[in-house]
């Protein structure tokens, strides 16, 4: 099912952007892992809007309450479910443009497909939604932090304006969750430049996971890259990714793309990490470099032509109410989330972890 994500470590999320709540269900996490609320809440703060002026002005404090699953501060090995109020929904803007087909969402493939759509904000297709997998993507984070695997992601380009340096402190002390603070004040000028002009800009994500071990992944249909790319395509507004060196594997020979191998630390290692830390579908053991490219925000106050599906006539549409200028700016969280969910399932595949209770 399309709601439901992962093999043995997996996610059911639910909910719409302007309905009565959004949550998840999170089957398949081993017993014994210490979890609370705040765990959760941490990254759902970063991802939350209305956190400064170039996001949307929506408050929604996200506040998560779970379910089920944990008893004493620890997960008992049960489905743990995990449900978010929708505080702040206004959909009296969508209501003129209810039967105009939005250009860049995703209405008109809804409507094709179903005959029948939730309008309100996108509903299921809104990245509302993504609250939801970055609350089970907390709990995948803590069972990988116990094996000291350390996922990050930040926005290393927006409107061609590129990161040039990679300072992690830096990246959640700029409003633009960039690792180079020179470039984010650049980034934020340009996306406050969009949004008086009533547009969006797009951008780049960067997510590095370190410490994954060797062995992880699938030769054939399982490849462990194939798997990422599908947690990450699945995010909304992502038309894009790239292992590695990627894209740019295009212009280099095979002596230079191809990553010589070492020992480093008594184990075996390679020089460079044009492969981005996975080789024949299987991790590697170096660091996992992906990149994602996001799309410009679609609902933009520029008027734009599109069509009344209900009359078939070309009307203009002009998408008012509370949008991000640049959604690359809370994508980071979502895509560390998808990693680790993605990840923690090849562990739990691999035997790295016990699928029934954590070994101390």
């Amino acid at each position: 099912m399309s709601n439901t994500f992962g093999a043995l470590f997996r996610i059911t999320t639910w909910g719409e952007s302007h309905g009565k709540a959004i949550g998840v269900v999170l089957d398949g996490c081993p017993a014994g892992l210490k979890i609370s609320e705040e765990d959760v809440q941490q990254e759902l703060d970063k991802r939350a809007p209305g956190q400064s002026e170039i996001v949307s002005p929506r408050k929604e404090s996200d506040k998560v309450e779970i379910l089920s699953g944990i008893f004493e501060g620890k997960t008992t090995g049960m489905p743990i479910s995990m449900i978010i109020y929708n505080k702040d929904a206004d959909s009296s803007k969508y209501e003129k443009i209810k039967h105009l087909l939005r250009p860049g969402h995703a209405d008109f493939t809804y409507q094709v497909k179903y005959g029948f759509r939730d309008y309100r904000g996108g509903g299921r297709s809104s990245a509302r939604e993504t609250a939801a997998r970055v609350a089970a993507g907390a709990v995948a984070k803590k069972l990988l932090s116990r094996f000291n695997i350390i996922i990050t992601a930040y926005v290393k380009e927006i409107a061609g304006i590129k990161a040039n340096k990679a300072d992690y402190k830096e990246i959640y002390k700029n409003n633009v969750r960039c690792p180079d603070k020179n470039a984010a004040r650049k980034m934020e000028q340009a996306i406050l430049k969009a949004k008086n002009e009533g547009d969006s800009v797009g951008g780049v994500c960067e997510v590095v996971a370190l410490n994954v071990p060797a062995g992880l992944g699938k030769p054939i249909y399982n490849k462990l890259e194939a798997d990422l790319g599908t947690a990450i395509l699945g995010i909304n507004a992502v038309k894009g990714v790239e292992f590695g060196a990627g894209f740019g594997l295009a212009k280099m020979k095979g002596s230079v793309s191809n990553d010589e191998f070492i020992i480093k630390n008594n184990k075996i290692a390679t020089k460079t990490n044009n492969h981005g830390g996975i080789l024949g579908g299987i991790s590697t053991g170096m660091p996992i470099v992906m990149r994602a490219v996001v799309k410009p925000a679609s609902s933009i106050l520029k008027k734009q032509k599109t069509i009344n599906y209900r009359t078939m006539k070309q009307e203009t549409i002009s998408v008012e109410g509370r949008h991000d200028p640049a959604t690359i700016v809370r994508f980071p969280p979502i895509a560390e989330a998808m990693t680790a969910i993605v990840i923690a399932d090849h562990m739990i595949m691999a035997g790295k972890i016990s699928p029934d209770k954590l070994i101390k």
